[in-house]
C-alpha cells in the first residue's frame, strides 16, 4: 500500500539511523529522549475484535452495552518523555484543553527544565528528540523552539509504527481499568510508570536498532 516516495522515505529514515548507530553505539542511544501522546479513559468500550464470539449463522446478534460517554467522563491525555534511563517528565492536560502547537512548545520547555534537573550534563552532550508527525510536533513554531535548544530529531517515517512504545503499553495495561475521575487516572498512570523496572526502558530504546533494520 506504500507508494515509492514513502518506501524510499523509509529506507532514508533507517538508513539515517543505523549509520549513526554503527558510529556512536551507546553513546548514540543513550542521547534519545522520546514521547507518546495518550489518552487514560474512565471508560474503555469493548472493541469489534474484544466483543466476537462463535455463533450460528442463524442466530440473533448478542445483546451489546450501550455506553454512554459523557463530557465528565471521557478521560485525560498525557505526554510521556523518556529515555534509556527512566521518566523524564509527564503532563497531563487540563480538561477542555487540546494539544496544540503552542501548548507543545510549552510542553518542550519543561521537559528541558526536567532534563536539566534530572540529568546533569545531557544537554551538552546533546539531545536526540524522537516523536512522530502529529501537527502539533510538526509546526513552524515547534521546529523553531528546538532549533533554539540545539536538538536535533529523526525523522519518523510515514506510516509506521509507533516506535515510542509508551501508548501501546498503556492502552494494554488501562484498557481493563475503570477510573472515577481525572485524578483517579492521573494517580493510576503515575502509579503504573513509577512501578516499571529500568530494564523497561532501557530495552524498548535498544528495541529502536531492531525496528530500523
Amino acid at each position: 500500500m506504500l507508494t515509492d516516495v514513502h518506501k524510499t522515505k523509509r529506507l532514508g529514515s533507517a538508513l539515517t539511523f543505523l549509520t549513526r548507530y554503527s558510529e556512536e553505539c551507546n553513546e548514540f542511544l543513550n542521547k534519545i529522549v522520546t514521547v507518546d501522546e495518550t489518552w487514560v479513559c474512565h471508560v474503555t468500550p469493548e472493541s469489534k475484535q474484544e466483543s466476537m464470539e462463535w455463533r450460528h449463522s442463524r442466530s440473533p446478534p448478542p445483546p451489546k452495552k450501550k455506553i454512554i460517554i459523557q463530557n465528565n467522563i471521557v478521560g485525560t491525555q498525557n505526554h510521556v518523555f523518556w529515555d534509556r534511563q527512566d521518566i523524564l517528565f509527564v503532563e497531563f492536560l487540563p480538561r477542555g484543553e487540546t494539544s496544540n502547537a503552542v501548548r507543545y512548545c510549552e510542553t518542550l520547555r519543561k521537559l528541558r527544565r526536567a532534563i536539566q534537573n534530572k540529568r546533569r550534563g545531557m544537554l551538552s552532550q546533546g539531545i536526540v528528540l524522537l516523536h512522530d508527525k502529529a501537527l502539533p510536533h510538526s509546526a513552524g513554531v515547534t521546529q523553531n523552539l528546538i532549533q533554539q535548544f540545539g536538538w536535533e530529531q529523526f525523522d519518523h517515517p510515514p506510516y509506521s509504527p509507533d516506535l515510542a512504545p509508551s501508548d501501546y503499553h498503556l492502552k494494554r495495561d488501562f484498557g481493563e481499568r475503570r477510573f472515577d475521575s481525572d485524578d483517579d487516572a492521573k494517580n493510576g498512570v503515575q502509579q503504573w510508570l513509577s512501578s516499571l523496572a529500568a530494564s523497561f526502558f532501557e530495552e524498548g530504546i535498544d528495541k529502536l536498532v531492531s525496528r530500523y533494520v
